[in-house]
Parts: C-alpha cells; structure tokens; sequence
C-alpha cells in the first residue's frame, strides 16, 4: 500500500501545477461543496462520496473559513451526523493552513492542519496530513471540492 501511495501521490502534486503560484485568497473564497474524500491511515484507505447520504460544504473569505456536515436523512436513521468548524486559515501561493479554533468535535480545537490546494476550474483538492496527537490521528487527507454559485 505504501508504494501505491508513494506512486499516487507525486502524481497528484505534478497535475496540479499549473495553478500552484496563482493562489490567493480571493481565488479560494466561496462556498465549496465536498465531492469526495480520501483518508489513509495505517496502510488503510477509505474513500467516501458525498452525494446520497451526506453533505459538507467549506466556507472561505479573506480570513476565516467554517465547515458544515450532515446527513441527508434529517438525523432520522443510524447514518444521523452532524459536524461543524471553523476559524482562520492563511494561504501563501499553494500552502493552505487552518487554524481550527470552533469544532463540533472538540478535542479537535485548537489544532494547525496544513495542507496543499490547487484550483483547476471549479474545482479545488486540498491535500494534507491531519495529525491530533493527543487522540492518536495521523494521517493523509485528500478532498476534493467543487464550487457552488
């Protein structure tokens, strides 16, 4: 699994490019609705869609960005989540840091989570490592966005 990362990810960061010194918080700000998210952790990869059962959006301005996740059944079956976050965020050229400073999950507070962006069209990948420590996460976080109107 480690070669496959290993081959997948210098690949990722060459077709990104071309947009990586054209960054800057006006290109990034909006509402961004999360198509799909990768995680690998341990050797282990999980992928989710966000299409039928959950929705995520990332809201961004000049200084502040906030997260919102929820299922698509009104919290009515065994699949009810709800997530929410925000605080500051800093962009130099393709260098995404947030500073997690409000979350529904709150042992996550506090936090720096950097990350890699690119924007091709409408549609933006933010990749990067998440790592709490004191509750033992460490791992790759691929996600990719598209803009809505």
């Amino acid at each position: 699994m480690k070669s496959l990362l290993l081959l997948i990810i210098p690949f990722f960061f060459i077709s990104c490019v071309d947009n990586v010194h054209n960054l800057s918080t006006d290109s990034i700000e909006g509402t961004w609705k999360l198509v799909s998210g990768t995680l690998i952790e341990k050797g282990d990869t999980s992928v989710t869609h966000y299409d039928k059962n959950i929705s995520f959006i990332k809201i961004l301005n000049k200084t502040h960005f906030a997260f919102l996740q929820h299922d698509l059944k009104k919290g009515k079956d065994s699949s009810a989540i709800y997530v929410s976050g925000g605080g500051r965020y800093s962009l130099i050229n393709n260098a995404y840091t947030e500073h997690l400073e409000y979350c529904s999950a709150r042992d996550w507070e506090g936090t720096d989570f950097n990350f890699t962006i690119s924007i091709k069209g409408d549609t933006l990948v933010q990749t990067g490592v998440e790592k709490v420590e004191n509750l033992g996460i460490n791992r790759l976080n691929i996600e990719k966005y598209v803009r809505l109107p």
